[in-house]
């Protein structure tokens, strides 16, 4: 037997008091100040985390965020910042939203990351669900945010996603690549190649072979370098919510799907991954390259957790998970009932450590995950109980569980 892989995710959120000192306080995303200290400090978690042995460090992908809610709108140079102080922990991000990225720069950012950390990076990747931002930075692609609904966007927006991601990944395994796809090409023009290449004759007798065409002139390959440090590449995950088919997805690519769900809906799409593999002819594990994202808390008692979630937690729940995902807050009519609502939804985990210690074993006889993402709304949680819980979970909650020492998933073919 194993212990699951313990992953730690922080985005930034800036603090405040409250609601009415982030209002008094607007715009805090540009606050400068509080921004460099949230960001330095992050070093001390991360490093705590490396100490207590977790096998990875990750941040997102957000932008635009002048509340303060989520600042990061640079994972890659975070990931490098962070890299220099983890002596065995991994680095990478949950995820880069790929249909707003050009393919090739993302292949080669994170090929760069895996050779930076020496092969402890992990890729990640989203789609995307924030138009105030995904709409301006996918603007030349028309790229939209979506909320996983079966719409027209959302169905550009999965095509953008799966097309561009699958190109980040023959960038890493050949040494050539061209892509005809239906959002993007490479070399471009695709028909005619790029002609004219005044360094073709040096491409020919040094670069990749296959670049340049017969005519010595035109360029119909390109080769993507760096090659990742890590053979074929870095391990991948994937943020993913609701959908079955991005679980299809993860399964058929060799990918993990990181769950931002209920456990029960989470057993239902890890099943889909299982049977998925079966298709393409492989017997995948229950629970292998399965990531269950959580937000835990050590209390106490149960009042002093619910105490916790309203200091730590409710603001964030309310103004973005609220906003972007009305269902989650409907009906919520005071600050009472938005604790029970995030109490009720079961991806807060806390209580006294034996409270956590069984909900989390629960959760365990029905899906033994191989990875765990756990969030801290970090700095609305502060720097020191963020260190504390996460030294309890690693040194008393860990140990409890077990998983199957897993085969690695690979892709389909």
């Amino acid at each position: 037997m194993a212990k699951p892989k313990v992953i730690v995710n922080m985005y930034p959120v800036l603090p405040a008091v409250d609601e009415a000192d982030r209002a008094a306080k607007r715009p805090i995303g540009r606050n400068s100040e509080i921004y460099n200290t949230v960001l330095h400090e992050m070093v001390d978690i991360v490093k705590a985390a490396d100490d207590l042995g977790v096998w990875g460090v990750s941040t997102i992908e957000h932008h635009l965020h002048s509340e303060g809610y989520e600042l990061a709108p640079s994972p890659g140079i975070v990931n490098a910042m962070w890299s220099q102080h983890v002596k065995n922990a991994r680095v990478g991000t949950i995820g880069y939203v790929a249909a707003t990225r050009d393919p090739i720069r993302m292949a080669e950012e994170m090929a760069v990351m895996d050779h930076v950390t020496q092969g402890k990076y992990f890729a990640g990747f989203a789609r995307g669900y924030q138009a105030r931002w995904a709409h301006i930075l996918g603007q030349y692609v028309d790229a939209q945010a979506t909320s996983s609904d079966g719409g027209e966007v959302d169905i550009r927006n999965r095509e953008l996603f799966e097309e561009r991601v699958l190109q980040v990944v023959d960038c890493w395994k050949n040494e050539t690549v061209s892509f005809d796809g239906k959002y993007y090409k490479a070399p471009y023009p695709y028909d005619t190649g790029v002609e004219n290449f005044p360094a073709a004759p040096v491409a020919q007798r040094m670069g990749a072979p296959g670049e340049i065409d017969a005519d010595g002139t035109t360029v119909r390959r390109v080769s993507v370098v760096p090659k990742p440090y890590q053979d074929p590449h870095p391990p991948v995950f994937v943020a993913v919510s609701a959908s079955p088919d991005s679980i299809r997805f993860c399964s058929r690519n060799g990918f993990s799907p990181v769950y931002f769900t209920p456990t029960d809906h989470l057993v239902e799409l890890a099943k889909v991954y299982v049977d998925e593999g079966a298709k393409t002819g492989r017997d995948l594990q229950f629970g292998a390259n399965q990531t269950i994202v959580r937000w835990p808390h050590f209390s106490r008692d149960k009042a002093h957790f619910r105490e916790q979630l309203a200091a730590y937690d409710a603001e964030f729940y309310k103004n973005i998970y609220g906003s972007f995902f009305p269902f989650l807050v409907d009906g919520v009519d005071s600050d009472e009932a938005m604790v029970d609502r995030m109490v009720d939804t079961g991806i807060f985990i806390g209580g006294t450590v034996e409270d956590t210690i069984a909900e989390w074993k629960h959760t365990y006889e029905r899906i033994p995950s191989e990875y765990i993402c756990l969030i801290w709304h970090y700095a609305m949680c502060p720097k020191e109980k963020v260190i504390e819980e996460l030294e309890i979970f690693m040194e008393k909650v860990l140990p409890e569980l077990d998983i199957p020492d897993f085969d690695p998933v690979l892709p389909a073919g």
